[in-house]
């Protein structure tokens, strides 16, 4: 279907727009350019759009079964975004929400560039919706004019006479209604509107409203098709022996054993490793069993975990790089009533997808075509071209459906796609090849959430107030060394590193937060929600500590330090209110915690009830409020917070990754067990009105947490238990 479609020859003007229409089978296909060099991410919180032009940056067809095929530029991971971008659309439409479709868009930087990356092609950050609002509301509407104008010609009534709803349009005085099928064609010879009509937020029927997932059917009925899916013809699958520590590297190989497997093809040598060709995964895997490997591991990292945490916490004594300071926090402190002081580990973790890392690449054509969940479309095309020896434009991918990511699809090296294509190449291109993760590769040799150590020093006044804060975080950037680290690296700090504290919307008086880059060889990568994830508990653990030390109620305090932070405050607000914070009456080993956080642009406040008693939490219940700008679909977002707390719950409970004498320890969900549904407490969710423009909704569940939990335990117990995951067994004198 994509490959008919051809984009309108892009306007040689630096910020150029373009608007162009053609007939593909009948179908009206609308489309709109932006060329924005040198668009950036801000270094934390959400993109800021509000000064990039509006012309959309996305397809939109019509065709003659007067189906509406949306074009999703973002990889669907299960966030739902598909619902969520399409409802857009079919909003400024007026589309029935029975005609709607959602089809992943071809690998074209030019066309489907994420406006908060540049000119790449990619999904993270929280920032589908948010970097398409404008772009598909306009689409939308220059859709939805142009069908107008094709049936007021073809009727010779004024266009302004024409109504459309859903999905029907009408002209009152005559009589006449069509659906949109009919005039897909004709539509698609009239002029592109550069500016057409948006609805006012009182015309909206569809956003804010609950409607069906557009991928729940095919995902019930087996009907949806993952890479793990894929099946070529004279197909073969690959999988890769990697170095058992990370900075190992191959010495020898003696494939004579795994060459005689039933089903194995073939054994070839690839940067990252051997891998082991086959006609099956099971061969693939068996083969990969009988290989004699010998490694060199003077470069290799032999440390364990307990030998890391040791070098953090030294790191962490000496002064660091600068991330953000005001005045001077040593002598806030050493002045003050009363000094309070921290530490917080957080451990190594795995993303652990549910469907393995896996990808298909075949010789197409002229070039290659790769079939796979994929996340950073223009880096695997540049990757894979670079490999092969041709030039990304020759690089098709076909993206599926993902089952997960949570980070782990979204590397600068493109490894596991680049691992795909190396094998292609070294077996002469003559099969398609299937490359496959197990799990135990993708847990024992993937990329992890990087390990981080907070030390916290404040001072307080008499009347608690914060006279002055000093905060250390020490942790392996994930980007410095790659290619965003001019992006997002700024004097040695990598923002991703210190996101969530050295930007605290806390009006702290006086502070100093300082980082130091950790080098090693363990591969880091971002986790769901990245520096959050560490930031948010330290941060709302320690502000729970200060508000007690001072006797203040933990909501009242933090609203105290969040007058200029508006929005935060109000879900905080909501979320103590709905979980009935004030006045609770707890019974013993029972406790409320709260935490609020912000991230990627929204807003998120929770509230944990626990009950905790010899060595065991229960938690019961998670109340939270969320601030995600104008709710498009409030139903995904319900449930993307609801499967935040699911996702974060294993890490706080027991979830690490571990290192023995450089080797990591855990190898299956037998050792990293994710959160089982008997786990699962209750999760209400409330969403903060707004008409703000929406930002993200996929990361921002996951940092609050941690903080509530923890929180909720020091209620229950009298106990802090900072660090990550919980440690329970503190809690067996309880």
């Amino acid at each position: 279907m994509f490959h008919a479609l051809r984009a309108p020859a892009p306007v040689p003007s630096r910020r150029a727009f373009l608007a162009g229409a053609a007939t593909v089978g009948g179908a009206l296909v609308v489309g709109f350019h932006l060329d924005l060099p040198g668009t950036k991410a801000r270094a934390a919180g959400a993109p800021d759009f509000s000064k990039v032009p509006t012309q959309p940056n996305a397809f939109v067809r019509i065709a003659p079964d007067d189906s509406v095929t949306v074009l999703i530029k973002h990889l669907d991971m299960g966030q739902g975004n598909t619902t969520g971008l399409a409802t857009i659309v079919a909003e400024e439409l007026d589309a029935d929400w029975s005609q709607m479709r959602a089809a992943f868009a071809p690998a074209d930087a030019s066309l489907y560039a994420n406006l908060a990356f540049g000119p790449i092609q990619g999904t993270g950050g929280s920032t589908a919706v948010a970097n398409s609002w404008i772009q598909l509301r306009k689409a939308g509407a220059a859709a939805r004019a142009m069908l107008v104008a094709a049936a007021a010609a073809e009727w010779t009534v004024p266009a302004g006479e024409i109504t459309v709803e859903k999905g029907v349009l009408r002209h009152a005085r005559t009589g006449r209604e069509s659906r949109f099928g009919p005039f897909a064609a004709a539509a698609a010879a009239q002029p592109v509107p550069e500016n057409p009509r948006l609805k006012e937020p009182g015309e909206w029927r569809l956003i804010g409203t609950t409607l069906p997932r557009l991928d729940s059917e095919a995902k019930t009925t087996g009907r949806a098709v993952y890479a793990l899916d894929v099946r070529r013809p004279n197909q073969l699958t690959a999988v890769v022996a990697r170095a058992p520590r990370f900075g190992a590297t191959l010495r020898s190989v003696d494939d004579a054993a795994a060459r005689k497997v039933r089903g194995v093809v073939d054994v070839v040598r690839i940067p990252s490793g051997v891998a082991v060709v086959a006609r099956d995964t099971w061969s693939a895997m068996k083969g990969r069993e009988a290989l004699v490997l010998a490694w060199d591991e003077a470069g290799a990292d032999r440390r364990s975990s307990d030998a890391q945490l040791a070098a953090y916490r030294a790191l962490a004594a000496k002064p660091g790089l600068v991330a953000s300071r005001q005045g001077d926090a040593a002598a806030g402190i050493k002045n003050a009533a009363k000094v309070l002081e921290a530490e917080f580990s957080f451990p190594f973790l795995a993303h652990a997808p549910m469907e393995p890392l896996n990808a298909t690449i075949e010789k197409s054509g002229d070039g290659y075509l790769i079939h796979a969940g994929s996340q950073f479309q223009t880096i695997e095309q540049a990757v894979t071209a670079q490999i092969l020896g041709t030039t990304p434009d020759r690089i098709r991918i076909n993206t599926l459906w993902a089952g997960g990511s949570f980070g782990r699809r979204a590397t600068s090296s493109a490894d596991y796609i680049a691992e795909a294509a190396a094998v292609l190449k070294a077996t002469g291109e003559k099969n398609p090849i299937h490359l496959v993760w197990t799990r135990e590769d993708d847990i024992t040799g993937g990329y992890y959430r990087p390990a981080a150590y907070h030390r916290i020093r404040a001072g307080l006044d008499a009347q608690g107030g914060i006279t002055g804060w000093e905060h250390s975080i020490v942790g392996k950037s994930i980007l410095i060394g790659t290619p965003m680290e001019a992006m997002m690296v700024r004097n040695g700090v990598d923002a991703t590193t210190v996101e969530g504290a050295a930007d605290t919307p806390y009006a702290l008086p006086v502070y100093r937060f300082e980082v130091h880059n950790v080098r090693d060889a363990v591969p880091v990568l971002w986790w769901r929600s990245v520096g959050h994830s560490h930031t948010a508990q330290a941060m709302e653990v320690f502000i729970d500590e200060i508000a007690h030390a001072a006797g203040r109620d933990p909501v009242e305090y933090r609203l105290s330090l969040l007058q200029k932070a508006p929005r935060l405050s109000a879900a905080l607000r909501l979320a103590a209110d709905k979980a009935g914070w004030a006045g609770r009456q707890a019974k013993p080993g029972q406790g409320l915690g709260v935490a609020a956080h912000e991230s990627f642009g929204s807003y998120v406040a929770m509230v944990a009830d626990v009950t905790a008693e010899a060595g065991k939490v229960t938690v019961s219940r998670i109340v939270a409020a969320v601030d995600v700008g104008v709710a498009v679909n409030p139903d995904v977002i319900r449930a993307q917070v609801e499967g935040a707390v699911g996702f974060a719950l294993s890490a706080v409970l027991r979830n690490r990754i571990t290192f023995k004498d450089g080797a990591v320890q855990e190898t299956n969900f037998d050792a990293y067990e994710p959160t089982r549904m008997s786990e699962m407490p209750v999760v209400e969710v409330h969403i903060v009105p707004s008409t703000a423009a929406p930002t993200g909704i996929g990361e921002p569940g996951v940092p609050v947490l941690a903080p509530a939990i923890s929180n909720a335990i020091f209620a229950a117990t009298g106990q802090r238990l900072r660090s990550l995951p919980l440690d329970l067994a503190a809690l067996r004198g309880v």
